[in-house]
């Protein structure tokens, strides 16, 4: 499902060249739930970016679904990254300005969907995280497991094959993590194939599989 092949991403300024992944091989495969770990600034959320396609690669080969898509342009990538993937961000991403089942309507938005379409999906995504009766409220009015619920909503809208969560339980307490972990264990069980960052110890146990990151280099 998820495979890359000798992946390196180096940043560079005028006159610093910093090397953030260095040689990473990973292949995940369909219906594994993983988990990524290592210290701040080891490249964890760098790698996340690279395999979803929001940041390109330096150097190496990546594959979704068979398909090779490290040298793929931007507007072959847009739809694949819409199709196929779903974001969960540890500070949420939530509009404001917008109610509960408008932020979670939004990727269905780059879609040739109806109205309709739009907010029958959106409404079954909220029953599967239990904020059916959220749909009319806006950000503000909920609490951080609430607003997780509905990034995660958001990120299941559209039914993607991979989901793909940057510490999705790290601005949370212990008892609203756990109610996180358990609905992405529940989606994991119905097919989705998740890669997951996290800093915590407990939360990665309960994955299928844990890759360490040390300055940029699997650790093995």
């Amino acid at each position: 499902m998820i495979k890359l092949q000798n992946v390196e991403k180096i940043y560079r300024t005028s006159s610093i060249e910093t090397l953030a992944l260095n040689n990473i091989n990973l292949n995940v495969k369909k219906g594994e739930f993983v988990s990524i770990m290592g210290p701040s600034g080891c490249g964890k959320s760098t790698l996340l970016n690279i395999i979803g396609l929001l940041d390109a690669p330096s150097k190496g080969i990546i594959e979704l679904d068979g398909q090779k898509v490290e040298t793929y342009h931007d507007k072959a990538i847009a739809p694949l990254r819409n199709k196929m993937l779903g974001f969960i961000f540890q500070s949420f991403h939530l509009i404001n300005d917008l109610s509960v089942i408008d932020n979670v309507e939004i990727p269905l938005l780059y879609r040739s969907t109806t109205a309709r379409q739009r907010r029958e999906l959106a409404e079954e995504a909220l029953e599967k995280v239990g904020l059916s009766n959220r749909m009319k409220h806006f950000p503000k009015q909920l609490s951080g497991g609430q607003k997780q619920r509905v990034a995660i909503a958001r990120a299941i809208v559209g039914k993607p094959e991979i989901i793909l969560a940057d510490e999705p339980t790290g601005n949370l307490d212990s008892a609203m993590g756990n109610e996180i972990i358990n609905i992405l264990q529940s989606l994991n069980e119905n097919g989705a194939t998740i890669v997951m960052v996290t800093h915590d110890d407990a939360m990665a146990k309960r994955t299928h599989r844990l890759i360490r990151l040390f300055d940029g280099t699997q650790v093995l």
